[in-house]
């Protein structure tokens, strides 16, 4: 299996707008490695969530990586809608895009990462010609939409394939992704799987009883 550094990814749909600024500030101080920013066109997905202005504002305000999820229809027309670049990771639904791999190029053309996203019932087999063109491969384990679901147990599984096929095709260096429940209980499951990336919301550090940054610990140790 490959050894890839985990990574927290904090989904902010999730987090206290009230408070943002604070939280921003928090998750800097936590080393959080990226920030998941749900986006969401009431087509694709039945959710409108998060939007350009505030990728802009988020952009220019933290000095944390983007992890820009683009749960919209035709991706390929809008990503110069988006202010994202170097060090920053794009996920378009492979369900979404016509032109898959023509859209991973232009994600890559502007120093981002580039990463395919797939729902639950998307089998692996569709990114059989596009491993070159691939960064990240994102792992739904819930199906898009709205915090709070339960997981899906088969993911688990697909992640497991997943890793096990991109190490022995030497892909090892692709991050696999893992977004929906990822709960502190769950997480550990994911990692075990081999995935390395961890979109984490309210079943982890949103989680109320604790605080933020004993949320972000807690996870951290499950994820060893």
């Amino acid at each position: 299996m490959a050894q890839l550094k985990k990574a927290i990814s904090p989904s902010l749909m999730c987090a206290d707008f009230l408070r943002l600024g604070e939280e921003l500030t928090a998750l800097e101080k936590q080393g959080i490695e990226y920030l998941h920013v749900d986006v969401m066109d009431g087509a694709f997905v039945q959710n409108y969530t998060l939007g350009t202005d505030f990728v802009k504002k988020i952009k220019g305000a933290c000095s944390i990586p983007l992890d820009l999820h683009l749960m919209i229809e035709e991706p390929e027309r809008k990503l110069a809608w988006f202010d994202f670049g170097e060090g920053d990771y794009v996920s378009v639904h492979y369900e979404a895009c016509r032109h898959v791999q023509a859209t991973l190029s232009a994600i890559r053309a502007r120093g981002a990462k580039a990463m395919i996203a797939l729902n639950p019932a998307t089998p692996l087999s569709v990114l059989e010609e596009l491993l070159p063109d691939l960064d990240g491969v994102l792992i739904m384990t819930v199906n898009p939409g709205f915090a709070g679901q339960k997981l899906i147990p088969q993911t688990l599984d697909k992640i497991r394939r997943l890793r096990t096929w991109l190490d022995g095709c030497g892909y090892g260096h692709v991050d696999i992704e893992c977004d929906g429940n990822v709960s502190f209980e769950n997480a550990k499951k994911m990692s075990e799987a081999g995935a390395n990336i961890f979109v984490a919301g309210t079943s982890s550090i949103y989680a109320k009883g604790q605080s933020l940054e004993e949320n972000i610990e807690v996870l951290r140790r499950s994820l060893l």
